[in-house]
C-alpha cells in the first residue's frame, strides 16, 4: 500500500489521500503506519484527521444532537472542504484541528501542513460518502480514495472495548457502540462510493 501511494502520480502538485471506512475501522492506525513507512514529515508526509472538525459539544448540545455525535450531520463539512482545498492550492502553511478523544474534543491549529508536505493522507469515516455535502469532497480534492472494510461483528467488538477503555462500564460501552456508533458504520457500508482501492484488515 506504501509503494501504491509513493509511485502514484501528482505532477508537481500534492498528493491526496483519502483513507476511508467505519467508526473502528483501523483509519487511524492505517494512517500512522503509512506515514511512518513513507518517512514521516522528514519525507514530506502529513495526516490530516477528519475528526478534527467534529462539531463543539456546546453546538452539538444546543440542536439536540449531542447523542448522536459522529454521525455525518455533526461534522463542520464546510470547514473541512475549505482546509482541504487550501491544502490543495499548496501555497501556504495551513493548521489543522486535531481530535483529542481523550478530552472529546478538538485542538484547534493543532498541526501544521507546511509546503514541505507532498503527500497528505486524509482520515476520516465520511470521505466517500455519497450524500450532500460530503460528496462534494471526493473530486477534486481527493486524488487516491482508500476504503477500509470490517465485517460489521468485529467493528461491534472493538467499539464497545473503545468506550471500555474510557471508563464506561459494560452496558454504557454497549448502548454508546450499537445506539450510534454501528448506525454510522452502517452509512459507511452502506451508502460510500466505489474507492479505487478495498483494503481488508481484521
Amino acid at each position: 500500500m506504501a509503494s501504491l501511494i509513493a509511485n502514484h502520480p501528482s505532477g508537481n502538485t500534492r498528493l491526496m489521500v483519502a483513507i476511508a471506512g467505519a467508526p473502528a475501522s483501523g483509519k487511524s492506525t492505517l494512517s500512522e503506519r503509512l506515514y511512518h513507512h513513507l518517512g514521516g514529515d522528514e519525507a514530506g508526509v502529513a495526516i490530516v484527521p477528519m475528526d478534527g472538525f467534529h462539531f463543539d459539544d456546546a453546538i452539538l448540545r444546543a440542536r439536540g444532537d449531542l447523542a448522536r455525535k459522529g454521525a455525518p450531520h455533526t461534522f463542520d463539512v464546510g470547514g473541512f472542504a475549505r482546509c482541504l482545498e487550501a491544502i490543495k492550492r499548496d501555497d501556504a502553511d495551513i493548521y489543522v484541528p486535531v481530535f483529542d478523544r481523550n478530552l472529546e474534543l478538538s485542538r484547534g491549529s493543532a498541526r501544521c501542513i507546511s509546503k514541505a508536505h507532498r503527500i497528505i493522507l486524509v482520515e476520516g469515516n465520511y470521505l466517500l460518502l455519497d450524500q450532500a455535502p460530503w460528496k462534494d469532497l471526493i473530486s477534486p480534492l481527493l486524488d487516491l480514495t482508500l476504503f477500509l472494510d470490517i465485517p460489521l461483528t468485529v467493528l461491534e467488538e472493538r467499539l464497545i472495548d473503545r468506550w471500555h477503555q474510557q471508563g464506561f462500564d459494560t452496558e454504557t460501552a454497549k448502548q454508546r457502540a450499537l445506539g450510534n456508533d454501528i448506525p454510522n458504520a452502517r452509512t459507511v457500508q452502506n451508502h460510500s462510493r466505489p474507492p479505487d482501492h478495498i483494503i481488508r484488515l481484521l
